[in-house]
């Protein structure tokens, strides 16, 4: 039997490969996974403490907060403000950058992410997840600035997300493979249990909200419609798989192919998703896989944010069906 390898472990043999490194981006990971534990817990114990429901507030993206939303967030921002490895944060869950308290030393990292996707599905037990995207500091202010969260997806130093499902799974990428570790609660230690994923070139799945169909515009329509058409060459009809859980749903088609969409629509005409703490490290991950990203007319991580609450369309999976549903978009194909 090979020798179990925790998430720590794994990290530290990473970071040999690059004499140079000081510990801090490694330290910060392990941070993360930390911080996920606790969030794990909490989630697992949702129907037996007081952590489901409404707070009664709204977050600036209008959207209403859920007790566990607020305690994720809260929980990743104590984990990681004091440690000195980051300049600024930036959450769903806050209108601003997160400023470092100024009794704590910074550092050189910015984190980004989305405490808890998928949340409102947390009283039906349904899969849920945290996103996160780390960049490096740019600007040459102490405590950080917007300049140093508003970068170019490509210049990402590692993305990644927890899954709290039937059982915890952290994967992430530092631009060197995806690797997947899930969490024993026997010993509250995340285990290497999916090194190297690759998701495959073409898959038969395909992930949206299709009540929505009828606010989409043609191009989304005829792929929809195409994938549905019967053809054995092909490999049609593809299957229908919504969870309605970002986390859920990616996850799921990084493992067994397919495609993930959420398209504008009348309601949200620039998308709903959030470029810089949701597609930006979901991006990053399916390509170091061997998928694509697209936001139906570049790649996703070649997209700048303008600003930190910036949405986007995002289509994202196999690379083969990223790329036919951008041929339906742009027109070649009908």
């Amino acid at each position: 039997m090979p020798p179990a390898i925790t998430i720590e472990r794994h990290i530290l043999e990473t970071q040999r490969a690059y004499p140079g490194a000081t510990g801090d981006f490694s330290a910060l990971l392990y941070d993360i996974a930390f911080a996920a534990k606790i969030i794990s817990s909490s989630v697992n114990k949702a129907g037996l403490v007081d952590i489901m429901g409404l707070t009664g507030d709204e977050n600036v993206q209008g959207e209403l907060v859920q007790k566990l939303d607020e305690l994720a967030n809260n929980t990743i921002y104590k984990a990681l403000d004091h440690t000195g490895r980051l300049c600024c944060m930036a959450s769903e869950e806050n209108e601003g950058i997160i400023e470092i308290p100024q009794r704590f030393k910074c550092g050189k990292y910015v984190l980004a992410f989305d405490p808890l996707d998928g949340s409102s599905n947390i009283d039906a037990n349904v899969s849920i997840g945290t996103i996160f995207s780390i960049f490096h500091k740019v600007s040459s202010a102490e405590r950080g600035t917007l300049e140093d969260c508003l970068q170019q997806g490509r210049k990402q130093v590692a993305g990644g997300y927890i899954i709290y499902g039937s059982s915890t799974m952290m994967v992430y990428t530092a631009g060197n493979g995806v690797h997947g570790f899930t969490l024993d609660p026997s010993i509250g230690e995340f285990l290497l249990s999916h090194p190297n994923i690759k998701t495959p070139q073409r898959g038969n799945i395909y992930s949206c909200n299709e009540g929505n169909y009828a606010k989409w515009e043609n191009g989304i329509q005829k792929y929809i419609d195409y994938v549905k058409t019967p053809d054995k060459a092909s490999g049609r009809p593809y299957k229908s798989r919504y969870i309605g859980s970002l986390v859920a749903d990616f996850h799921r088609n990084l493992l067994y192919g397919g495609i993930f969409l959420y398209p504008p629509d009348k309601s949200n005409p620039l998308g709903k998703l959030r470029l810089l703490y949701e597609a930006n490290p979901l991006a990053f991950i399916v390509e170091q896989a061997g998928g694509a990203a697209s936001d139906g007319q570049q790649d996703i991580l070649d997209k700048t944010a303008r600003e930190l609450h910036e949405r986007t369309p995002l289509y994202i999976g196999s690379y083969e069906d990223v790329r036919d549903i951008e041929s339906f978009l742009n027109g070649t194909r009908s």
